[in-house]
């Protein structure tokens, strides 16, 4: 039973997992396995397909579950989320989201401690785990930042991944400047080009230092923050960097109102076009969100060969979407999956994005689950040059979700991948393999107490809160920022 395993460790010799459905690969794509097996012998998949006949030391029934390729997320919320207190409390000017010149005045600050920041992380990487997330390109908010992120908190992030066991893509995200609100509802770019580039210059030593350590657990990546935040020469800096350290580059363009206004007024075209004048845009490059992209801008993420990682759920509660799925895949445009914000569920993302490509327009046959599936496993996996995750087969790594179909308020059940992103959520990953060893087993991660550690995430997301007034324009009180869904009960 997968409770003789060691939580945290590879089990030794090799390891069979047989179930009612498994996601094999064969022929180029994703195939489903019914009353299967899977072989996995340290890091590798050894064996995917009918009874195997060889000898394993020990052979794991688990009935009636989905064997599937550990999902890729390209933009995974690492942060303790606060876009969510912006979903229904607008507009973001005047609820901390944008700093005010008052203070950026008396002088940004961090409001977190370093020990604060790095159990962020490490809780948030649980969460990851406890979705079927196996690789992740963590994400978090600049709002409460002094600046940029640091090298000594993604130094404990590297750490954190290490010890939990999740692949991870890491990289301090910097920035040459901000939007500032100088008056109600006016917002206005900042630019301190010098400290943009000595962040560069920081992620750079980062990814020098910590990739490949956890046996290739952790590599390294570039994230200059949001395109309207970089200047011509951070990014031109960034992608030459890329190109010498052999690490994938993301960047957030094409997803709003304001950074389309923003990159108008200051380059007279759109983010992608602005990108693609000199020479930014390439394969190396993973690109959130598109929901704002021009007809022209897709076909240059066409042509370039840009990865569109696709997170639907956060622009869904807000009214956003992409326009569309099923367009970026006729153009042939490569599209990953991200979460990007909380709880980081992919399940319920792919749900989401079915949905939403439908109310775009799309046809059934166009967003199909499986396309969605696709882009969680397959589509992250080409967007990081790694044809050895997102899929089960032969010589791939063994990063495996298992997800419980069993689950009674799924029931009836029909196709198991329809029924998982139709009908379920992240809630039903009943384990995780990450490198063949076991890193989540029924909500349990190794060096971590959820239950108890998710009272201190939201004691520290409370005291993250009680600040905001400071960064808002007029400083309002906390109760007229973020006012109750009903009157409270008197």
């Amino acid at each position: 039973m997968l409770a003789d395993l060691t939580l945290g460790e590879r089990p030794q010799g090799r390891t069979s997992l047989t179930a009612r459905w498994i996601v094999g690969h064969q022929d180029g794509s994703h195939r489903l396995l019914e009353n299967g097996e899977l072989v996995f012998e340290n890091d590798r998949i050894l064996y995917v397909g009918p009874r195997f006949d060889g000898e394993v030391a020990r052979r794991i029934d688990l009935g009636n579950v989905l064997i599937s390729p550990g999902l890729i997320d390209l933009d995974a919320l690492s942060d303790l989320d606060t876009t969510t207190l912006g979903v229904d409390c607008g507009p973001a000017w005047a609820k901390g989201r944008v700093w005010p010149q008052s203070y950026v005045d008396r002088g940004p600050y961090e409001m977190y401690s370093q020990e604060e920041l790095a159990f962020q992380k490490r809780f948030s990487f649980a969460q990851l785990l406890c979705n079927g997330i196996t690789s992740a390109l963590p994400i978090a908010s600049l709002f409460y930042r002094e600046w940029g992120e640091t090298v000594a908190e993604f130094d404990a992030a590297a750490q954190a991944a290490g010890d939990l066991g999740l692949r991870v893509w890491l990289g301090p995200a910097y920035r040459s400047g901000g939007m500032v609100c100088t008056a109600p509802g006016v917002l206005e770019p900042q630019f301190d080009e010098p400290r943009g580039l000595a962040g560069l210059d920081d992620a750079i030593a980062f990814v020098k230092a910590q990739a490949g350590r956890f046996g290739g657990l952790v590599q390294g990546m570039l994230a200059p923050d949001r395109v309207e935040t970089c200047t011509k020469a951070l990014l031109t800096r960034t992608m030459a960097a890329a190109n010498d350290l052999d690490t994938p580059v993301r960047l957030h363009m094409a997803q709003g109102q304001m950074e389309r206004d923003t990159v108008q007024s200051l380059h007279g075209t759109t983010s992608p076009q602005w990108l693609a004048s000199f020479n930014a845009l390439n394969n190396r490059l993973i690109a959130p969100h598109a929901t704002f992209a021009t007809e022209e801008d897709l076909h240059l993420y066409a042509e370039h060969g840009v990865t569109v990682a696709h997170c639907p759920l956060v622009f869904a509660r807000s009214g956003a979407m992409l326009r569309s799925f099923g367009k970026l895949r006729e153009m042939g445009i490569n599209i990953g999956m991200g979460t990007d914000t909380a709880p980081p569920d992919m399940v319920l993302n792919m749900a989401v994005g079915v949905m939403m490509a439908r109310m775009a327009g799309d046809s059934q046959t166009d967003t199909a689950p499986e396309h969605l599936f696709n882009a969680a496993t397959l589509g992250g996996a080409a967007a990081l040059g790694r044809p050895d995750l997102g899929r089960l087969q032969t010589d791939a790594k063994a990063d495996i979700a298992i997800f419980d179909m069993s689950d009674a308020l799924m029931a009836p059940q029909v196709d198991p991948i329809r029924t998982l992103i139709l009908g379920a959520t992240g809630r039903v990953t009943k384990a995780v393999f990450v490198d063949g060893r076991l890193s989540m087993r029924d909500g349990q991660v190794p060096t971590m107490d959820m239950p108890k550690d998710r009272v201190r995430v939201q004691a520290q997301f409370d005291e993250l809160q009680k600040k905001y007034p400071e960064r808002t324009w007029g400083q309002p009180p906390l109760n007229e920022m973020f006012p109750p869904s009903y009157p409270l009960f008197r």
